[in-house]
């Protein structure tokens, strides 16, 4: 089931096409990845999803039926663009945002200090925003961003200016907000974080969709027959490459504890007979498919969509 859709979505501003004809299928419960170079559109996407703007044609369809405005409540959005009052207290301010999505008082203070003390920032509750440091800025953001327990959690950039420590506690934060049963949108330019941590991803290039899918579906869709093994010091050394017409070595490599061996399949030849094949003449220590990272997918898909 698809908790949230986009439907041929046009949007047009001053002469440039900043959508064109967009469609994008998130599924309810996962993490979906909204990926694509500066300028591809997905900025612009976010913000109709949000009702910040509306399309010029297209649709939104929100938990099964078409978006209403009510729906804003059931939706917590992380801008990139961080934009919290910097000359107010943090809990008062984060208070004050809370109710603005339909908490009470008591509730927004109650949920609050609990984010707050699991994030370690209790102490600068009393503080002003400008006092805390940019990353402790972002925690209080990303707090106040699922304050409200909203459906719908969208995450543009949640990892910029954190260090590794604070990028894998918000990490982790997201994961256990999908394992709550939230559908979360994630926009981000770092692929190791999409292998991570998605499920699925739409990638957006000059204002359209250029690729889609489950992520582990579209790495075996873009896989290219390599394989790494290695191999014990002794059959390596006894092997001397035949000509065969089910695989080819591309690179071979002697190190103390063995050799790596980089090869080609061909595409009909199942992984169980390849393994079978090189068993008969290897002793095998490792076995391993080299796949695409999504980075290699990205920068290969942008590149061809040009």
């Amino acid at each position: 089931m698809y908790f949230l859709e986009t439907e041929d979505v046009v949007k047009q501003y001053s002469g440039h096409l900043a959508l064109n004809k967009v469609s994008i299928h998130v599924p309810e419960g996962k993490i979906f990845g909204l990926l694509g170079p500066n300028g591809a559109g997905k900025t612009t996407l976010i913000r109709i999803i949000n009702r910040i703007t509306a399309p010029d044609s297209g649709k939104v369809f929100f938990d099964g039926r078409e978006s209403l405005p009510a729906d804003i409540y059931q939706i917590g959005y992380l801008p990139e663009e961080r934009g919290l009052y910097k000359k107010m207290k943090v809990g008062e301010q984060a208070v004050y945002l809370a109710q603005l999505k339909g908490l009470s008082y008591h509730e927004a203070n109650t949920r609050l200090k609990h984010w707050f003390e699991k994030f370690g920032i209790m102490p600068w509750w009393n503080k002003k925003l400008e006092e805390l440091s940019k990353g402790m800025q972002q925690k209080v953001q990303f707090v106040t961003t699922v304050i409200h327990e909203p459906k719908l959690l969208i995450f543009d950039e949640p990892f910029s200016g954190f260090d590794p420590v604070n990028a894998e506690l918000l990490k982790k934060e997201i994961l256990e907000l999908k394992q709550a049963g939230h559908t979360v949108i994630f926009s981000t330019h770092n692929m190791a974080s999409v292998e991570e941590i998605c499920d699925n991803i739409a990638l957006i290039n000059h204002s359209q969709v250029v690729l889609s899918g489950e992520v582990n579906e579209i790495k075996q869709r873009y896989k290219t027959n390599l394989y790494t093994i290695k191999v014990t010091v002794e059959s390596g050394s006894a092997y001397h490459e035949q000509e065969n017409k089910y695989y080819s070595v591309i690179n071979m490599k002697e190190f103390p504890d063995g050799f790596v061996i980089q090869l080609k399949k061909e595409p009909e030849l199942s992984n169980s007979e390849l393994l079978r094949l090189l068993s008969s003449q290897f002793e095998i220590i490792r076995f391993e498919e080299e796949l695409p990272s999504m980075n290699e997918i990205f920068i290969n898909t942008v590149s061809q969509s040009k």
